[in-house]
């Protein structure tokens, strides 16, 4: 098949951690590069935003990233893109036609994409799929940091009737499009994110911690986005709580466009007296994360959303046990009392206790890395891509 994938705000060659780059630009590379894997011909489109990358970027067999002229090369604002969005889908109809380029299928990968999917989709009349990432209205309805805009609401209730089938990550999402935006339930179907299975892996913990610079010490390790959704705040808390000698929080991520938040945690560790034992990172490449992973004793995802948690199956492949709140995936692939806790909130008591009962290894019920790792080998992407697949092709057929 060939597979005209649209990433409008967020370019898959991006750091991630950074604002607009997170589990979805993981999730477009992995899917992209397994599908060129299999002989399938996968063109990525996203907005020229950094003149340091190529117009075209082949990053896998059969798959390619096409940076197309939308506003000025540079990185603004999400919310800001929108007005931008019939020039990028003409430039995209351009790049197509001056290339003699035909595809069997759009896949568009959150709302801002999938507006520009529903021109393109008019123009080539062939199947759009789109898939959310995060939900607006849910978002909304957590109530924590900035709310989603009308314009996102109102094109998410659009996209949720005019593409002509939906993926989701998990049943948690399926079931919030159809209370939020009365999606159907038969044009829903729930396929979950991958992990790259040869990249995270455990490494010896003795190498991980020399690697890293940490010698002696019970290491929390914290992977995401610096936004008050991730509830950084909560877990900082419950390291007061916590009270523990010897014990770092390695917060791993941010980026210019975070400082103000990382200014803000950094002022709270202050208050509670805990700013020695936290230690904002800031980024990190990808494939340095599993040194991270292997070294920690525990990754706590303390978030408030999640559309899916990618973090926790990147820990977990790793041998490292998690603890979450209820979000996302995470019911779905941690193992209470045997790879992590799930709690059902960030409440910071409740967080501090778990955490000082998974420190104490007085649980017993924790596995080896290895046996933690092997709960999780259903994720490998190589699944993940021929589910994505078979989706395809039944769209395809009930479209054409």
């Amino acid at each position: 098949m060939k597979i005209a994938m649209l990433s409008v705000h967020s370019c898959p060659l991006g750091k991630l951690g950074e604002k607009n780059t997170g589990g979805m630009s993981v999730y477009i590379r992995e899917l992209a590069r397994e599908l060129g894997k299999r002989g399938h011909r996968v063109d990525v489109y996203s907005r020229a935003h950094e003149s340091v990358h190529d117009r075209i970027v082949e990053f896998g067999p059969n798959a390619r990233i096409i940076h197309l002229k939308a506003g000025e090369d540079e990185d603004i604002e999400k919310l800001a893109i929108y007005p931008h969005l019939a020039d990028f889908a003409s430039e995209l109809e351009n790049f197509k036609k001056r290339n003699g380029l035909r595809y069997d299928l759009i896949h568009s990968h959150y709302w801002l994409s999938g507006s520009a999917g529903k021109w393109i989709q008019r123009w080539w009349n062939i199947p759009h799929i789109t898939m959310f990432h995060t939900v607006g209205a849910v978002k909304n309805a957590v109530g924590i940091g900035e709310r989603e805009p009308e314009l996102r609401i109102r094109t998410e209730k659009e996209l949720v009737k005019e593409c002509h089938h939906i993926i989701s990550s998990t049943q948690r999402e399926k079931e919030d499009l159809i209370r939020y935006y009365s999606a159907s339930p038969e044009a829903i179907s729930v396929i979950p994110c991958g992990v790259n299975l040869d990249l995270f892996k455990p490494i010896d913990k003795a190498t991980a911690l020399r690697h890293l610079g940490l010698n002696g010490e019970a290491v929390i390790l914290f992977v995401g986005r610096i936004d008050p959704l991730k509830g950084i705040d909560r877990l900082l808390t419950a390291m007061a709580y916590v009270g523990r000698p010897n014990l770092k929080l390695v917060v791993i991520g941010g980026d210019g466009g975070s400082r103000r938040e990382v200014e803000r945690l950094k002022r709270l560790s202050r208050r509670l007296g805990v700013q020695d034992s936290v230690i904002f990172h800031g980024l990190v490449k990808q494939e340095i994360l599993p040194h991270f992973y292997s070294a920690a004793d525990l990754c706590v995802v303390p978030s408030y959303y999640e559309s899916f948690g990618l973090v926790a199956l990147e820990s977990l492949a790793c041998g490292t046990p998690v603890l979450a709140t209820k979000v996302g995936c995470i019911e779905s692939v941690i193992r209470q009392g045997e790879t992590g806790y799930v709690v059902k909130d960030n409440a910071p008591r409740r967080l501090a206790e778990k955490i000082a009962l998974l420190l104490s290894g007085s649980n017993g019920m924790l596995g080896s890395r290895e046996s933690i790792r092997a709960t999780i080998t259903g994720f490998r992407w190589s699944i993940i891509a021929d589910a994505i697949v078979h989706q395809y092709r039944e769209v395809a057929r009930q479209v054409c």
